[in-house]
């Protein structure tokens, strides 16, 4: 899914472009300097980008996050640890550090005018989920989750299928917040829970449960799918995380304006008053930053320059 806090990143589509140069971030003199990372994918294969041109006065950064990792995978490189001293504020695409926005989300799981997950499916389509729920241990109970949004159930799915073993799951979103504290970082949000949210109601929620029932009749083909997933997120291949988006989100490719693409647009547009008077690191789910509709693109056509470095 491409929204942050139902624990799922989001991938898109990208379009080839040229390749650009994969330069070093500029240390203060007592640093050591980072060498170049080899550019093979369309930005080259890293996840972290120099945001300058336009009058900035400092540059800000951009960063690819997957919003559920192992915890072994969730790691923050030198040069990402620097962008996180170095500015002054740290924009999600929620404010995660807002309690109040993070445990209010939950009031805008539930679909609209009462509906239930049951007058959607079947007598026999509703067994299968009923099924799997108890076959599978699940941190929320499907009597519990009968009036969420089912594109919701099944993020929660999602997240269940990546297996970590001993360790715990963990997100780029929450390392970086971590590593921020010690510096008081603020932080901040490009949206609010309610708007993305709202995103889903959007979308008729007969298709969501159809898609539901679809995504658990072919779970072990989605499991496998989320980890390849994360093999080409630790390779910081953007390309190649374009390729599974279809395998990994059933049912979604018609509604990528709608999740991906306007909100790409939307963030650029209040990109440039959010860096005039602070550096920025940006730090988005990575499947935002390719293709000509990506975020990357997008602040490029606006005469920024988007400078991979290092990752």
């Amino acid at each position: 899914m491409a929204i942050c806090w139902v624990a799922l990143a989001g991938f898109g589509y990208s379009q080839t472009k040229k390749n650009g140069p994969v330069k070093t971030m500029a240390a203060k003199p007592a640093a050591a300097k980072s060498k170049p990372v080899a550019n093979t994918g369309p930005v080259g294969n890293t996840l972290l980008f120099e945001i300058t041109g336009k009058g900035l006065k400092a540059p800000s950064y951009l960063f690819g996050t997957m919003h559920i990792l192992c915890d072994k995978d969730a790691t923050l490189s030198p040069n990402l640890k620097k962008a996180i001293k170095d500015v002054q504020v740290i924009y999600f695409e929620l404010d995660l550090d807002d309690m109040g926005e993070t445990m209010g989300a939950m009031k805008y799981l539930r679909m609209n005018e009462g509906q239930k997950l049951q007058d959607l499916l079947t007598p026999a389509e509703y067994a299968r989920v009923e099924q799997y729920f108890k076959d599978n241990k699940s941190p929320l109970p499907l009597s519990f989750m009968s009036r969420f949004k089912p594109y919701f159930i099944s993020a929660l799915i999602g997240e269940q299928v990546m297996t970590c073993g001993s360790e715990q799951k963990n997100g780029m979103e929450q390392k970086i917040m971590k590593e921020s504290q010690q510096y008081e970082r603020e932080i901040k949000g490009l949206e609010t829970a309610e708007y993305q949210a709202g995103l889903f109601d959007s979308i008729p929620y007969k298709k969501q449960a159809q898609d539901l029932v679809a995504y658990i009749d072919s779970i072990d083909n989605y499991k496998k799918a989320t980890l390849e997933m994360v093999e080409v997120y630790r390779k910081q291949d953007l390309k190649g995380m374009d390729s599974l988006v279809n395998k990994t989100d059933p049912g979604m490719e018609q509604y990528m304006d709608l999740l991906l693409y306007n909100r790409n647009r939307r963030w650029v547009a209040n990109m440039p008053n959010i860096m005039g008077p602070r550096t920025v690191l940006f730090a988005v789910g990575a499947g935002h930053l390719s293709g000509e509709e990506g975020v990357i693109a997008l602040l490029r056509k606006k005469g920024y320059t988007v400078t991979p470095l290092k990752n």
